[in-house]
């Protein structure tokens, strides 16, 4: 483990956060409430940091990186682009202490969309859209950004790419990874420019459409406003984050081919067939348990069931109804959605559809065994088989989620947090979705949850980010060995 080599790397890469903050800061000189002092003391520290590190290192040669190098990187970058995005918070008093500041800033950027902010539409706009953007900047990947970016992570950028990227099979669109990034970067731009221009379209004003893209397309769902997309009362804005949250579900790289002449593409991957046709599936089955219980308007049952369906199965977040009081069966489908996520390859957290899909597979392969030990069998995706590595990092993935769920819901209600609230807090944050159940239902936030859980549910955002692996490596004694 080449040390200072993975430092010269956090340092480019703080540098470049240190750059996101002239956007914010802009936003701050022209509302002139009072936070660009606070930005501008941000960004002040990020550049001078990132500039520290990687000067120190400089000698180092940009060489191949080594997969523990990659995940070092990744795990540090991601928690050195927390911390500093923490500080315009901090310096501008919108918190009493870093906790929460480090807490509203790692569920930003991991696009978690839990919030500890009570009073969310009296902070200054340019607090508001940095609370938004870092979630944009989070979607993609930070790390993805600046490979596409900056040429100096060009070198070994596919094991970076590969270790930030959620999915278990990273797809590879271009030859050069530096080309992969970039068009996936112009897509997700392209998509947020539109949902923007469309939520414009139906009344929602500049600074609101444009904060509300920032955090649908990376199923962030941080809002400017203290009810989320409920404030607006809209069916168009609500039909139009609808669609945007299924787009943010579905892999990038689909989106990509249907730009480029493959209309079909949707229905041929077994994956997007597998995500729509379950949101149909659990969205009837919440139509059914709110009729005529909830709302006794059939219109309005489908507009809310099924935005908090996609919601939450998206791991967007978003709220237009307090779900929380919803009958048991719709709340059990919503807490199960926050362990589906969307496909890889997407912006959207959770164990992802491949990796359902490829469990659900072996299942039955090993039902089927059962009937028939001597016959031959595999699981196939797309007609084509996966390796027995690959079926041993779905599962194992899979195990350790629930394990650690299990493990720091546990932990939480240790430390006095009630047991509804326990469980749905560390799904919701594990699996990067925001709001959960009881005292952190849609209409609540974090801001309850003791300093210790605190600290517990940022570090359970960045493992969902991270998917598992890259961060809980670092725990492994191995990892540390030669």
């Amino acid at each position: 483990m080449r040390w200072s080599f993975v430092f010269k790397y956090v340092g480019a890469v703080t540098f470049f956060l240190g750059l996101n903050l002239l956007l914010p800061l802009a936003f701050s000189l022209y509302y002139r409430e009072g936070d660009t002092a606070a930005f501008l003391g941000s960004m002040g520290m990020a550049l001078v940091a990132g500039a520290l590190l990687f000067l120190v290192f400089r000698k180092e040669k940009n060489d191949i990186i080594s997969q523990r190098e990659a995940m070092a990187i990744v795990a540090l970058g991601w928690t050195a682009a927390a911390l500093f995005g923490a500080f315009p918070f901090y310096f501008a008093g919108v918190f009493d202490t870093f906790a929460d500041c480090f807490f509203e800033s790692m569920s930003g950027f991991t696009t978690t969309g839990a919030s500890v902010m009570t009073h969310i539409e009296t902070a200054p706009h340019g607090l508001l859209f940095w609370r938004s953007y870092i979630q944009w900047l989070g979607g993609m990947g930070i790390i993805v950004l600046a490979i596409a970016i900056l040429p100096l992570l060009g070198v070994g950028g596919y094991q970076l790419y590969k270790t930030e990227v959620p999915s278990p099979t990273p797809d590879r669109l271009k030859p050069r990874i530096r080309d992969t990034a970039k068009t996936l970067w112009k897509v997700y731009l392209a998509f947020t420019l539109l949902a923007a221009l469309l939520l414009m379209a139906g009344g929602m004003g500049f600074f609101d459409a444009i904060c509300h893209a920032l955090t649908t397309l990376p199923t962030g769902g941080y809002s400017p406003k203290n009810l989320s997309v409920a404030h607006f009362d809209s069916a168009y804005i609500d039909v139009v984050i609808i669609v945007f949250m299924v787009a943010a579900g579905l892999n990038f790289s689909l989106h990509y081919q249907l730009l480029t002449g493959k209309p079909l593409v949707y229905w041929k991957n077994p994956e997007s067939r597998f995500f729509l046709g379950l949101i149909l599936i659990l969205c009837m089955a919440v139509y059914v348990d709110l009729f005529g219980v909830v709302y006794h308007s059939l219109g309005e049952t489908i507009r809310y069931g099924t935005f908090q369906v996609v919601s939450i199965i998206t791991t967007t977040g978003y709220a237009t109804a307090d779900f929380d009081q919803w009958p048991s069966m719709s709340k059990m489908i919503l807490f199960l959605c926050m362990f589906f996520g969307g496909c890889a390859g997407s912006t959207a957290g959770g164990m992802k559809m491949l990796r359902l899909l490829c469990a659900l597979k072996y299942c039955y392969k090993e039902l089927f065994n059962l009937l028939h030990p001597h016959a031959v069998s595999s699981v196939k995706i797309a007609g084509k088989v996966v390796s027995d590595d690959i079926m041993r990092s779905i599962l194992g993935f899979l195990g350790l989620y629930i394990a650690l769920f299990a493990l720091c819901a546990v932990v939480l209600a240790g430390m006095g947090v009630d047991f509804i609230t326990s469980l749905s807090a560390v799904a919701a944050t594990i699996g990067n979705i925001g709001p959960g159940l009881g005292a952190v239902g849609p209409v609540e936030n974090y801001a309850g949850i003791p300093y210790p859980g605190k600290w517990l549910l940022a570090w359970c955002m960045l493992l969902g980010r991270l998917e598992i692996y890259t961060v809980i490596i670092f725990l492994v004694p191995e990892f540390w060995r030669k």
